[in-house]
């Protein structure tokens, strides 16, 4: 549900290169995805189509994990998109407006007088994020709710509770709450639950064989848990469906995903005109969409992120090419998987990272254990162990575990975390984003 790491954080590459569907390297694609699931730095499928054709699938890792046993995905296992979701809601919002039920000027109040600012607030800037709703999943209260079923009346109590970020069409800010709006709204314009028009209006319509609203993971059917990696796969609560509805509850698979793209991209489910305004980019965000640029081209599409699922569907309309990719764990980050998929289907220079790393003993971590705080952040990190793996957790949130790459010298793929250590001086430095942050070991 959480815009992250795929949304919109595309490594911008200044090569151009022109390539067709038929030059596509699907040795060095395998290649690269055998190297993420052998050494447990990835598990999930993509698929990319060019040209309406279906030129790469792939799958690695499980679907689930009990132990010993595990069950290997493929690519017809379903997972849960998160954000994607998003897509599928504008666009059934703009078949209504084309049908003449609501146009982008229809105020909010039309339905829900009782939130904050609803009558100045149009459909428009809930499907481009400028309504000021405030994201009710940044609330430390969301994680007491998220894993159990809600009502449309108790969601409308949390969501008319909270006090706007600002005044509609003021500025853009990514709000959850707005599509969740809109998925209500779906379902009181034509009188049926919203899992029936998604059905009715984009999967029967384009044939859509592994996509739906989402209930509680089904493995025997074929869907997929979601895990971190801590030594070992470890499976994550699930969010209930009934929480993100319009903003995140469908599940499918990076197959049908293409597909849709390419049905919405090819007129196949609303107007040239309103895939125009869809594509409309104003502070970063379209209409149910956002741009995505990769070297000197620009793509269109979503992210989404929902449980530890991590989700990315993305056109390019010069290359008629369309590449969706959903991760269920993820050590590598999901968007520099993105950037090598990309890189290699472009013909753009890239190396398939070895993951080489320095092996330790679990005494040998022993000199780095401790609780660590800094004078230029306002937390502490706690430093701890699993056998043979650091595992670092900060103030307020999850632990996560550490690669040892050389002696001292640690990462956390994922976020972008460099940790390197000074035993003799009970001290390390933290490396994020460019910026270098110095913690001392108090305990």
């Amino acid at each position: 549900m959480n815009k992250k790491v795929l949304a919109i954080a595309f490594l911008t590459f200044t090569i151009n290169v022109t390539v067709y569907a038929q030059n596509v390297n699907k040795a060095k694609l395998d290649s690269f995805f055998n190297v993420l699931g052998a050494n447990n730095k990835q598990m999930g499928s993509i698929a990319i189509s060019a040209g309406g054709k279906l030129v790469y699938q792939n799958a690695i890792g499980y679907s689930a994990v009990s132990g010993d046993n595990k069950t290997p995905a493929t690519i017809k296992t379903k997972y849960r998109i998160g954000s994607v979701t998003k897509m599928f809601t504008g666009t059934m919002i703009f078949q209504l407006i084309e049908e003449k039920k609501l146009t982008l000027e229809t105020p909010l109040s039309t339905w829900f007088p009782q939130i904050p600012n609803a009558s100045k607030i149009t459909i428009g800037e809930m499907l481009s994020h400028r309504s000021g709703l405030h994201n009710f999943t940044d609330d430390p209260q969301y994680k007491t709710y998220m894993a159990k079923p809600q009502t449309e009346a108790a969601m409308l109590a949390i969501i008319q509770n909270s006090k706007p970020d600002f005044e509609p069409d003021l500025k853009a800010s990514y709000s959850n709450t707005n599509f969740v709006l809109l998925g209500y709204i779906i379902e009181k314009i034509t009188g049926h639950p919203y899992a029936d028009e998604l059905k009715k209006r984009i999967i029967s319509k384009i044939g859509l064989a592994d996509t739906y609203y989402g209930g509680k993971t089904n493995s025997a059917d074929n869907e997929a848990y979601s895990f971190v990696y801590n030594g070992n796969w470890q499976q994550q609560p699930e969010t209930d469906m009934s929480v993100p509805g319009g903003a995140g509850a469908i599940v499918s698979t990076p197959t049908d995903l293409v597909k849709f793209i390419e049905a919405l991209f090819g007129g196949k489910l609303v107007s040239q005109s309103n895939l125009d305004k869809m594509q409309t980019m104003r502070e970063n965000y379209g209409m149910a969409m956002l741009t995505i640029p990769f070297n000197d081209k620009t793509s269109y599409g979503h992210g989404g992120s929902i449980d530890s699922f991590l989700s990315m569907v993305s056109y390019f309309p010069e290359d008629k090419m369309a590449v969706a990719y959903i991760s269920n764990g993820a050590v590598y980050a999901p968007n520099d998987v993105m950037i090598g998929v990309l890189s290699i289907y472009f013909n753009e220079p890239f190396v398939i990272p070895s993951f080489k790393t320095a092996n330790l003993k679990t005494e040998d971590l022993d000199k780095y254990l401790g609780e660590y705080s800094s004078t230029q952040l306002p937390l502490k990190i706690t430093v701890t162990k699993n056998n043979t793996t650091l595992m670092a957790q900060a103030t307020g949130q999850s632990q996560f575990p550490l690669e040892t790459v050389d002696t001292d010298k640690f990462v956390f793929t994922q976020a972008g975390i460099t940790m390197i250590f000074n035993p003799a001086k009970g001290e390390f430095t933290l490396l994020q984003g460019g910026q270098n942050y110095l913690f001392m070991k108090t305990k």
